[in-house]
């Protein structure tokens, strides 16, 4: 989001000294720790979506994500970001059949509200080829989603950046800033920086600047060394979205499970704890990979911004100060947009 806003500012200003300040020594927040989904929502989610927002404000939310999605491809092209049109599943554990046959029977009521965004129906119900265990034995399917490659998505940006002029500082974390009559002082660990007008792209640590609408929240990660004559392929989201997994080349990505503890996981300590980690093997032994043997290559923590609504929060703490915040884990999706959205803030 905060690259996406940068480029977008170079366009409307060719010849303003743009700054990122990266607190990590490479980009450090959920843009490089993010699962690569292509996204904009499992039916399970849009249905829990429905029941807090409008009809109309989930619609707004799926093309919001589309839009992003496309923004980004046109960014960086397809090839960079190494994209992957493999559709994505959701899949329903056995004892979820309520869920299941609730999101089956409403199915064609989705594919009737989404008509307007898609060329064809959404979702639609197809039998498990996977071979996946202790699960409802059809899944969901739409075929408009994919999976891109996270490491490639962001050296595609940051070159682009560099060869707009814009600079990007390694290392300085901002803890504050403090606005005067005719700029901002940005009070960082390394030094200050006076400035005519900021732009907070932090989305879940936004809550360190004083933004407190936006919770924190943890997603844990792991990821299998290869394994021989892997046949999944494309992206899975398991109980609400609440799990996620899908195939890096012949390795499986999975993360969640922020459902365990709720309040533990609102925090961005990027950490991982043994309640998470043994669910997600325990899904790896007894649901996706339960005749395969695997082994975990490594594991990480992300961090999302949330809140009580899944609308971004996209608006002016002043008339110097802009925020776009709170993408409610789907970054990748709406990153671009709302950078793009955020840059046009200072006009």
């Amino acid at each position: 989001m905060g690259l996406s806003c940068a480029l977008e500012l170079r366009r409307l200003h060719p010849k303003a000294r743009i700054v990122i300040l990266e607190k990590g020594v490479l980009p450090q927040g959920a843009s490089t720790k993010n699962a690569g989904f292509a996204c904009f929502g499992s039916i399970s989610e849009i249905l829990s979506d429905l029941e807090t927002h409008t009809e109309q404000e989930v619609i707004d939310l799926v093309r919001q994500r589309i839009s992003g999605i496309e923004k980004l491809k046109k960014q960086i092209g397809i090839k960079a970001l190494q994209y992957k049109p493999w559709g994505g599943y959701e899949v329903f554990s056995t004892k979820d059949k309520a869920q299941f046959e609730n999101c089956v029977e409403r199915l064609p009521e989705i594919n009737k509200m989404l008509s307007d965004l898609f060329p064809l129906d959404v979702f639609r119900v197809m039998p498990d080829i996977f071979d996946f265990k202790n699960i409802q034995p059809e899944l969901i399917f739409n075929a408009f989603e994919g999976q891109i490659d996270t490491g490639a998505m962001m050296q595609a940006l940051i070159r682009k950046a560099q060869r707009a002029d814009i600079t990007i500082l390694n290392g300085v974390q901002v803890s504050d800033y403090v606005e005067t009559t005719n700029d901002v002082r940005l009070l960082a660990n390394k030094f200050e920086i006076q400035t005519k007008e900021v732009l907070i792209a932090t989305n879940g640590f936004a809550r360190e600047l004083d933004i407190e609408e936006v919770k924190p929240a943890r997603a844990q990660v792991l990821i299998t060394k290869p394994i021989k004559a892997l046949t999944l392929k494309g992206t899975f989201h398991l109980d609400q979205g609440y799990y996620y997994f899908r195939n890096i080349d012949d390795r499986i990505l999975l993360g969640g499970g922020r459902n365990l503890d709720f309040k533990a996981e609102e925090t961005t300590d990027l950490s991982q704890t043994d309640i998470v980690q043994n669910e997600l093997e325990r899904l790896l032994n007894e649901v996706i990979l339960p005749e395969t043997p695997f082994e975990i290559d490594t594991r990480w923590s992300g961090v999302m911004g949330v809140g009580t609504q899944k609308k971004p929060i996209l608006k002016s703490l002043s008339s110097r100060v802009h925020c776009g915040v709170r993408l409610g884990g789907m970054g990748v999706a709406i990153g671009s947009e709302i950078g793009y959205e955020l840059a046009q803030r200072t006009l």
